[in-house]
This record gives structure tokens, C-alpha cells and sequence, in this order.
């Protein structure tokens, strides 16, 4: 099943709640939380807030959200040895993590990118895609 584009519309929806849910998570100004901020290097999250970060949202907006999510959706329909090879984002790889990440701006994206350091990349508006995915999935499972 293709994914519908998700709208600047519908990001913009939710991103309040998204924003808030980011600040309390990090224990951070809801003002600090800006749509292309990385949630590592420009507010200081770690690993284990993500997941934190996940079950907050998951509560706030009464989806389920799998873990490994992000990447998933990035991979689309390219396979995991097509998306990475080695622990290194392939130019394939890479060509579509930039298409499913294109709030973040182009500059972070680094050659090789390690399968790792995706996270690194990851946006509140990032989340907000992950959210609207979680809430079609819900939908469409009726």
C-alpha cells in the first residue's frame, strides 16, 4: 500500500501537541522546540528519550507507533540490504532517507551515513510524519 503524502497541513495540525510533547519529554522551553531542530544536537535528547518520547506521544494521540518506525518508513519499499550495507546508508539509501526526511535540511545529511546516526537526524516534525503514519495505520485497520 503506497503512503499518501503527508501535508504541511496536517503537520501543522498536530504540531503543538507534538512541540509540547517534545519540550516536556526533554524537559525543555516549548519555544526551543522548532519543526527542523535536531533532537540531539540542538536539544540534547538521547536514545533512551526517544523511546520516552514515543510513549508520550502514543498516550497523547491514542495511536501505537512500532519501534523502528522512522527507519521503516524511510526504507520504503527498498530492502534492507538495498537501504544498507555494512552499517552504511547506501546512495540509495541515502536518496530516500532524504526524500521521507525532507524537513531536515540538507547540510546534516553526511556521506557515508552510518545506519546509527539516523537518529541524529530526527526532527519534531519528523515525529509529527510518525504520528500521521501511526494515525492511518489506525484508520485503515479500522
Amino acid at each position: 500500500m503506497a503512503q499518501t503524502e503527508i501535508t504541511q497541513a496536517q503537520i501543522d495540525a498536530i504540531y503543538p501537541t507534538v512541540a509540547a510533547t517534545v519540550a516536556d519529554a526533554l524537559g525543555c522551553d516549548v519555544e526551543d522546540v522548532k519543526p527542523a531542530a535536531s533532537l540531539i544536537e540542538d536539544l540534547d535528547a538521547e536514545s533512551i528519550d526517544f523511546l520516552d518520547l514515543v510513549f508520550r506521544l502514543e498516550r497523547a494521540f491514542k495511536v501505537k507507533i512500532p519501534r523502528g518506525k522512522i527507519v521503516e518508513n524511510a526504507r520504503g519499499t527498498l530492502s534492507e540490504a538495498q537501504f544498507e550495507q555494512n552499517g552504511l546508508v547506501t546512495d540509495a539509501g541515502l536518496a530516500q532517507l532524504r526524500a521521507y526526511l525532507s524537513e531536515v535540511p540538507a547540510e546534516r545529511f553526511k556521506t557515508p551515513t552510518k545506519v546509527k546516526d539516523i537518529p541524529r537526524l530526527y526532527t519534531p516534525e519528523t515525529f509529527c510524519k510518525l504520528v500521521i503514519s501511526a494515525q492511518r495505520s489506525a484508520e485503515a485497520a479500522g
